[in-house]
């Protein structure tokens, strides 16, 4: 019982992850044709490329100084 019990919670979880990423998709879609979108996108590149960059150097700190 445990394989079976194994393979079909992996199935379910496969499962759920590809109705969350359909959901996403499907309003991710929809938010690109609105106005807004460009300038979320912009903000949030910029803020995700700032915290690497951030990330990058502490990591380097660390590393430079053990």
């Amino acid at each position: 019982g445990l394989v079976a019990n194994l393979i079909a919670f992996n199935v379910g979880v496969e499962i759920g992850q590809l109705l969350a990423l359909s959901a996403i998709l499907l309003v991710m879609g929809y938010w690109r044709r609105t106005a807004s979108f460009w300038r979320h996108a912009y903000t949030a590149n910029v803020a995700m490329m700032s915290a690497g960059f951030l990330l990058m150097g502490y990591q380097l700190t660390g590393l430079l100084l053990s």
